[in-house]
């Protein structure tokens, strides 16, 4: 089957994402420059968010780049990874409307489980392609984003005692992964 209906799907869901998010966003009642401080928070988990799925964006795009074909399962679990981004905005609503201990534990939780449903989408790619496929030596042992699984568990943890710990844990695993995964690319185009 091929992948293009896959990436199209795909690509719209993200933008749908990106777009329900800034729609979320509410200006001030008045023009005064003071009137923006209460809303500082909303528009960093937003900048926050905003960033993370133009991440899974990004590295999505590579990882099908180096897929020949889809089946199944790949669509399952692609289906499966777009749903907990469909979480973001609300997750980042909540967070941003109430940086307090569940919102923050909530967001980390939906990002959590989109890097485990990104690593399960990776995986069934590989299923499908071969241990010795181009996705599978390009991922490697993949321990970036297993690391990234654990940052998200730590920050879910540290919530109850520092909500703003738990809030730089979450921008880590986006600073490690803002610079595009080019394992795929060194793989794919040499």
């Amino acid at each position: 089957m091929s992948k293009g209906r896959l990436e199209a799907f795909s690509d719209g869901v993200m933008a749908i994402i990106i777009t329900i998010m800034v729609l979320e966003l509410t200006a001030p009642e008045d023009g005064e420059i003071a009137s923006l401080r209460p809303l500082i928070p909303v528009l960093l988990s937003y900048v926050l968010s905003f960033v993370y799925i133009g991440i899974y964006w990004n590295n999505h795009h590579h990882l099908l780049q180096a897929a020949k074909h889809v089946d199944g399962r790949v669509l399952w679990a692609n289906l499966h990874l777009l749903f907990w981004l469909s979480l973001v905005p609300f997750a980042t609503a909540w967070m941003g409307e109430h940086f307090a201990p569940w919102p923050v534990v909530l967001y980390g939780a939906v990002m959590m489980l989109a890097a485990i449903a990104y690593f399960v989408l990776a995986h069934a790619l590989i299923a499908l392609h071969g241990a010795s496929s181009q996705i599978a030596i390009a991922l490697g042992a993949d321990v970036k984003g297993k690391i990234s699984i654990v940052i998200y568990l730590v920050g879910m943890l540290m919530a109850s005692t520092s909500t703003w710990v738990a809030g730089a844990m979450y921008v880590l695993v986006a600073v490690m992964w803002l610079v595009p995964d080019r394992r795929i690319e060194k793989t794919v185009l040499g």
